[in-house]
C-alpha cells in the first residue's frame, strides 16, 4: 500500500514539476519575444544614427541586395529578422545615388570585427565606424577608441584616418595606412574590410553607371 502511496506522490510531484516547467518556458518564450523585438528596434535606431554619421547629407538609405564582395574573409552582414536591414544600403539625395554603405564582418584576433564603411560616387572612403569587436583592450580594441590617435597633432583617431581615402589606394598597414601598435591582426582586419567594402560599392555605384 505504501508502495502505490509512494508512485501517487512521485507522480503528481512529477505533474507539478512539469506544469512549472512549461510556464516557465512558456515565460520565457514571452520574455524572449519582447525582448528581441526591444533589441531589434534599438539595433534599427543605431545602425540609422551610424549610416547618418558616415553622410549627413543623405535623405536616404535604401536596402540593396544585388552587391557582391570579392574578398572571400569579408561578408555583408544584416539582419535576417528586419529586411530592412540587408547590410547594404544606396545613399540618396534628391532622389540621386550619392554612396554607398555597407556593414561588413571579419575575422580578427578575438573573433569577428564589424565595420562599417561609407564609399562615395567619387570613389573615396567617406567614413568608417567600428560596430562590434571583441579584441584585447588597450591593443585592437583601440580600432574603436575615441582617445587612441595615429595623428595626435590633428586630432585623427585610428578608424578616421581612412575617410578621404581613395578606394584604389593599397590599404597596407604602417605603408598607407597606420597600424595600431602591437595589433598587426587587428590592422589587417580593419584595412582589409575597408578596402573590400569601398572596391565592391565602387564596383556596384559603376554598374548602375552603364
Amino acid at each position: 500500500m505504501s508502495g502505490k502511496k509512494n508512485f501517487s506522490a512521485m507522480l503528481k510531484l512529477g505533474l507539478i514539476l512539469a506544469a512549472y516547467s512549461a510556464a516557465a518556458c512558456v515565460g520565457l518564450a514571452f520574455v524572449y519575444s519582447a525582448t528581441s523585438e526591444i533589441i531589434s528596434r534599438r539595433q534599427a535606431a543605431d545602425l540609422d544614427s551610424s549610416l547618418r554619421e558616415l553622410f549627413p547629407e543623405a535623405e536616404n538609405f535604401v536596402p540593396i541586395t544585388d552587391i557582391k564582395i570579392a574578398d572571400p574573409m569579408v561578408t555583408i552582414t544584416g539582419d535576417p529578422a528586419n529586411p530592412e536591414n540587408t547590410g547594404a544600403f544606396a545613399v540618396l539625395k534628391n532622389n540621386n545615388t550619392i554612396g554607398v554603405a555597407l556593414k561588413v564582418s571579419r575575422a580578427s584576433y578575438g573573433g569577428p570585427i564589424i565595420i562599417l564603411v561609407g564609399t562615395g560616387t567619387d570613389g573615396r572612403i567617406r567614413g568608417v565606424k567600428i560596430l562590434e569587436h571583441s579584441d584585447t583592450p588597450g591593443l585592437g580594441a583601440n580600432a574603436a577608441s575615441k582617445t587612441y590617435f595615429v595623428d595626435r597633432a590633428n586630432g585623427i583617431r585610428y578608424y578616421e584616418q581612412f575617410k578621404g581615402k581613395a578606394v584604389g589606394d593599397s590599404f597596407v598597414p604602417r605603408q598607407d595606412v597606420a597600424g595600431i601598435t602591437a595589433a598587426t591582426i587587428t590592422s589587417a582586419a580593419v584595412s582589409l574590410s575597408v578596402k573590400a567594402a569601398g572596391t565592391a560599392s565602387m564596383d556596384w555605384i559603376r554598374s548602375g553607371e552603364k
